[in-house]
């Protein structure tokens, strides 16, 4: 057994205080945030069943964690309630909105320019 497969390796929860795994390793009928939604579900308020580990030369603690719920308790995910659509349209509307010519851009403005691309660019236009 690996040096890192047995720091990660704590199904009593003995020395994580909660369940730990290896990556790829959990149990059955446990499942990640991200694994939930995409089965159309989301924890709903349970506590944490266990966790993930491995490495992960990015982190300051050299592992990286996810957390994992029971599956069996999770509840479906809620619907979009039309007040919910109308801001998220109004949302990407402004998105796409320049600030300095006020026109719809078709494309979400890039914030490193902060306007569309012929009002950031407008002097390398009227050269050209």
């Amino acid at each position: 057994m690996s040096l890192t497969f047995g720091r990660c390796y704590d199904p009593t929860g003995a020395t994580w205080g909660i369940p730990t795994y290896p990556w790829r390793l959990a149990p059955d009928g446990m499942a990640t945030r991200r694994q939930l939604r995409s089965k159309g579900l989301r924890p709903g308020g349970q506590p944490i069943a266990a966790q993930i580990m491995r490495r992960s030369r990015r982190r300051k603690s050299g592992c990286a964690v996810a957390y994992l719920y029971r599956i069996e308790l999770a509840k479906p995910v809620r619907p979009m309630t039309p007040g919910k659509w109308a801001a998220l349209a109004a949302a990407m509307t402004a998105r796409r909105a320049c600030p300095v010519c006020g026109t719809d851009a078709g494309y979400v403005i890039p914030a490193s320019l902060g306007s569309c691309v012929p009002c950031a660019y407008s002097e390398e236009q009227r050269a050209a």
